[in-house]
């Protein structure tokens, strides 16, 4: 696309009061709010203002470390979304699911069921869940070795799109005067038979508005980008500098053609977490604010499980000690090398780099003014590193009504982001095609009756 056609893409990452770990603790946000659905709808009615792409939720199945110093999850985000939809009109609706830890069958169902009470507006950030505590509520005694998640998550998405292509689109005629509800020869049976999953179809549940819903993905390991390039339709991604970011999107966009994809069927989009004041030097305390709050108990525990490495009894000014190599990591090794490289580039001790994930856990955290934040999102976006972002407010809701208010009305006066919304669906905001169906009537698949 021209570059003075193209325009930024922008969700909101929702988490909790705020992507700062320590944003609960800080008086800018109430804690509480975080069992509030309501809270929840009115950020998506702050981001729908701005009009931005989509809200965003990510979601683990355990408790984990976390649960003596941070809020942890409390909703389903799929349930979440659909409350949501019932306030909103236009903005999409990302919830993550791990295909690790359900089945396709009833994953297909739940994200045709959000898109179709949404009108179109469901997204599925697809993760394979890299955590040992996830693994242990579903009796397992150690993670999944890591191709083997990604061999998993293939074979999920094949039934996955499967089952929502099992309804042709004119299946349902509501022919009151023949009595015909849906035509049979329309609908199909799957009869996926794999490795890991048999299923005979087809879903309970139409073919979603989207015909699928937006497939999104976050992990920038060799396995990772390589399910990127053959489903991934947007990448949730974490880089710390521009040369970085511009790395991965050529890698990335790179690999498309090999799936008979074009580079516009892929969205790339870097988080960051933005900290907004007047001036740079007030927008920099208000991060060192946030710092200060940061509890060293958990901020290890968390840095132990993303490297791989022990360092609860680690000094906190000294360096990290001599780490694994990364294909040893089960978890995610992405953001195990990262972290890694973000240490070693800065020379950071362990106390200096916890305060650097604090905001993001590896995403990039900036400091500024609006017109600092907007100049830097632009410069990532007009020298192939992205195509949008994931915007992480380090506390809710103020940090995003910053954004909205701010930081938006900057880049649409630069022609660089939406004055309203030219369509309504979450595959018309990210200009993505409506797929054909796998199934056709000449294509003498199984009928389902």
């Amino acid at each position: 696309m021209p570059q003075a056609e193209r325009q930024m893409h922008l969700n909101a990452f929702l988490m909790g009061v705020g992507h700062h770990e320590a944003a609960w603790r800080h008086p800018r946000t109430e804690a509480s709010r975080i069992f509030d659905a309501a809270h929840f709808q009115e950020l998506a009615r702050i981001a729908e203002r701005g009009k931005l792409d989509a809200v965003f939720f990510a979601d683990t199945l355990a408790v984990g470390h976390r649960l003596e110093h941070n809020v942890t999850t409390v909703f389903e985000p799929i349930t979440l979304l659909a409350a949501i939809a019932a306030v909103t009109e236009r903005i999409g609706l990302i919830a993550t699911a791990s295909t690790g830890y359900n089945h396709p069958f009833t994953l297909a169902r739940a994200f045709a069921s959000l898109d179709h009470i949404s009108d179109g507006r469901a997204g599925w950030n697809i993760v394979t869940s890299g955590g040992a505590d996830e693994a242990a509520n579903f009796g397992l005694d150690q993670i999944p070795e890591h191709g083997e998640r990604y061999a998993r998550a293939h074979e999920f998405l094949e039934a996955a799109v499967r089952l929502w292509d099992s309804w042709e689109d004119d299946a349902i005629v509501l022919d009151e005067a023949s009595g015909t509800f849906a035509v049979p020869s329309r609908v199909h049976r799957v009869d996926h038979t794999g490795h890991r999953f048999t299923i005979r179809g087809p879903l309970n549940s139409p073919r979603p508005p989207q015909g699928r819903p937006v497939l999104v993905q976050a992990g920038s390991s060799e396995d990772g980008i390589a399910f990127a390039a053959r489903w991934a339709e947007a990448v949730f991604t974490a880089q710390q500098t521009l040369e970085e970011g511009q790395r991965f999107y050529a890698a990335l966009k790179g690999r498309l053609a090999a799936h008979g994809r074009s580079p516009d069927e892929l969205k790339v989009l870097p988080g960051i977490v933005p900290f907004i004041a007047d001036t740079e030097a007030e927008a920099k305390a208000l991060e060192q604010e946030f710092t200060e709050l940061i509890s060293p108990a958990y901020a290890l525990r968390q840095l132990s499980q993303m490297l791989g490495v022990d360092l609860t009894e680690h000094s906190l000014d000294a360096p990290l000690p001599p780490l694994p190599p990364v294909h040893e990591i089960r978890g995610n090794q992405s953001r195990f090398q990262l972290v890694a490289d973000l240490a070693q580039r800065e020379s950071l001790t362990v106390r200096q780099l916890i305060a650097r994930l604090g905001g993001g856990r590896g995403h990039r955290t900036f400091a500024g003014t609006p017109e600092q934040v907007a100049d830097e999102l632009e410069t990532w976006f007009t020298q192939g590193a992205a195509d949008g972002f994931n915007v992480m407010p380090p506390y809710l809701p103020g940090g995003l009504e910053d954004f909205v208010d701010t930081v938006v009305p900057l880049l649409q006066e630069r022609g660089l982001f939406r004055t309203d919304y030219t369509g309504r669906t979450l595959r018309e905001h990210y200009g993505l095609q409506r797929p054909a169906g796998v199934f056709t009537r000449s294509s003498g698949a199984q009928v389902a009756v």
